[in-house]
C-alpha cells in the first residue's frame, strides 16, 4: 500500500496530521492536472492553478467533514470533480455578472452575439456532462478523469479500475456524444432544429 492510500485511510482518525502529511505528496500533481485544465479554459480565465489547487483541497479535506478515501484513484477522482465543479461556479459567476447581476440593464439596438461566449460554452459543456452522467456515470467519471483532470488514459484506467483500452473506448465514445449534444442544444437555441 503506498504512503498516499495509507495517509488516505488515516485521515478517517487523525484527519488533520494525515491531511498536513499528505498535502506535500500530492501537491505537485494536483496542480500539475489543474495547470493541463486552466490551460484548455478559454483566454480571459482570471483563476490560477495554485488557486484552483487551494480551493479544491478545501473541498476535499477541508470544513471539519471526513471523507473516506479508498485509495489514490478514488482521491484523484474526487480532486478532478472538485476542479471542475470550481470551474463551472465560476463561470456560472460570470455569466450570471455578464446577465445583469449588479448592473443596470441597457437595451442596445442592433446588437447580437450569435456566438456563445466562453463562459457559456463551458456551462453548455457542463449540461452535456450532467446529461452523460445520468446516462452512462461510468464513462462520465471517465470525462471527468480525462477532460479536466487531464490525466492520461492510463491514469484513467488506474483510477477507475479499468483497463486502458476500457477507457479509450469510453472517452471516444463520450466524446463524440458530447459533442453531437453540445450541437443539438446550440441548433435548438438557434430555433434551427
Amino acid at each position: 500500500m503506498s504512503e498516499i492510500t495509507q495517509l488516505l485511510i488515516a485521515m478517517e482518525t487523525d484527519g488533520d496530521r494525515a491531511a498536513e502529511e499528505l498535502l506535500p505528496l500530492v501537491y505537485q500533481e494536483l496542480r500539475r492536472h489543474a495547470a493541463l485544465r486552466i490551460a484548455r479554459e478559454p483566454a480571459g480565465q482570471t483563476l490560477q492553478a495554485t488557486a484552483l489547487v487551494h480551493e479544491a483541497w478545501m473541498r476535499l479535506v477541508g470544513g471539519g467533514h471526513v471523507q473516506r478515501w479508498q485509495n489514490r484513484g478514488h482521491f484523484f477522482g474526487a480532486a478532478a470533480e472538485a476542479m471542475r465543479r470550481i470551474l463551472i461556479e465560476q463561470a456560472r459567476r460570470k455569466a450570471r455578472i455578464k446577465r445583469g447581476g449588479e448592473w443596470v440593464r441597457v437595451d442596445f439596438d442592433g446588437i447580437d452575439v450569435a456566438d456563445a461566449t466562453p463562459d457559456e460554452k463551458i456551462l453548455l459543456v457542463d449540461e452535456a456532462l450532467e446529461r452523460l452522467k445520468e446516462l452512462d456515470p461510468e464513462k462520465g467519471r471517465a470525462v471527468v478523469l480525462n477532460f479536466y483532470l487531464g490525466l492520461s488514459n492510463q491514469e484513467a484506467a488506474e483510477c477507475l479500475g479499468v483497463t486502458e483500452r476500457t477507457v479509450e473506448r469510453q472517452w471516444a465514445y463520450s466524446r463524440a456524444w458530447l459533442f453531437g449534444y453540445i450541437t443539438n442544444q446550440q441548433k435548438l437555441e438557434a430555433g434551427v432544429g
